[in-house]
This record gives C-alpha cells, sequence and structure tokens, in this order.
C-alpha cells in the first residue's frame, strides 16, 4: 500500500461523525428506539463514537451491537482456508430497535448486503439504516448510505483507507494505492 494523500484529520472526522450523530437523531426524531451497530472492525469504534454523541447532544445514550460478517460474506472462500471469525455481540431485542449499522466505507456495497443478512438472521428490525464515515463508488450492488461524513471520488486502483485511534493510532482518513 502506498498513501497518495490524506484527505481527513481528526478535527474533520469529528465534525463529519457529530454531523452524522445529529442527522441519526433527526431522522429518527429523537433517540428513542434506537441501536447502533457497528460492523467489525473499524465500524465497531466509530459506533461507539456516534453512541457518545448522540447521548450528549440528546441525554439518551442508544446501545451499540458488534456485528461480524465474515460467514456472510459472498467471497469466503476466496479470503482464507480458514477465516478469523470476530463474533457478533447484540445484547438487545433487534426486533425492538430501530438499527444504523456503522462502518467506516462505504464502497462496493457487498460488505452491507452481508451485514443487513446477519441482522435479518437475528430479528426483524423495524428499519435498518447506513452510516458511514466515506462513501466511495462505484457499487457492485444497489446499497447506499443514509448518512455520509464525506463522498470520497477515487478511481479503481485507489482505496480509501480509515485509520482510528482505537486500532491505528491517529485518526485520519487517505486515500492509497493498491
Amino acid at each position: 500500500m502506498k498513501i497518495k494523500t490524506s484527505i481527513m484529520d481528526a478535527a474533520q472526522m469529528h465534525r463529519a461523525l457529530l454531523r452524522i450523530a445529529h442527522e441519526i437523531i433527526e431522522d429518527n426524531k429523537g433517540a428513542a428506539d434506537l441501536a447502533l451497530v457497528g460492523i467489525h472492525r473499524r465500524g465497531v469504534p466509530l459506533a461507539h463514537r456516534l453512541s457518545l454523541m448522540i447521548k450528549d447532544i440528546e441525554g439518551t445514550q442508544p446501545p451499540v451491537g458488534t456485528l461480524d460478517i465474515t460467514l456472510y460474506r459472498d467471497d469466503l472462500s476466496l479470503l482464507a482456508e480458514h477465516p478469523q471469525v470476530k463474533g457478533t455481540d447484540i445484547l438487545f431485542n433487534v426486533a425492538e430497535k430501530k438499527i444504523v449499522l456503522v462502518d467506516d466505507v462505504l464502497s462496493t456495497g457487498r460488505t452491507v448486503r452481508a451485514a443487513v443478512e446477519a441482522i435479518m438472521d437475528i430479528g426483524r428490525a423495524p428499519s435498518i439504516r447506513l452510516a458511514v464515515l466515506c462513501d466511495r463508488p462505484p457499487r457492485e450492488l444497489p446499497i447506499y448510505a443514509d448518512f455520509v461524513g464525506r463522498k470520497v471520488p477515487c478511481s479503481r486502483n485507489e482505496f480509501v483507507q480509515v485509520l482510528l485511534r482505537e486500532t491505528d493510532g491517529p485518526d485520519e482518513v487517505v486515500i492509497a494505492e493498491r
């Protein structure tokens, strides 16, 4: 991987997440019956950050679940002979919550398709929305985010990498070449 350019620093990421938190609250008409589900790996810390922001704004902190979509991937056989499963941890009744899936980057749409399928196996949520820090077209599936921090146009030989303090050190979003 060769980093081409930095497109978001920590302050810009914070502002984008804060805007997403406000949009989620507005769309949901508050924080009642709301739950966030972070998709492993970087969607999990982003979901926790959004949950705290919503608490600061609304006074109610939505629960956060974590979702491992490894076994739902359509390219599972291409990943590894023994894929590493991180585990799903959802301690609330999905059927009673309006779910906001949280991930770092939306690109092809395949991860989100797998996540929706995994949620539906757990229970039938009244609604499932999608929040992403970065939206990087083009899509392979007709899936779009409801809440987007930043749209990032790139060529097919480039990809968006989100670096988070919880997993990588400093907060930053970069465009890198394959």
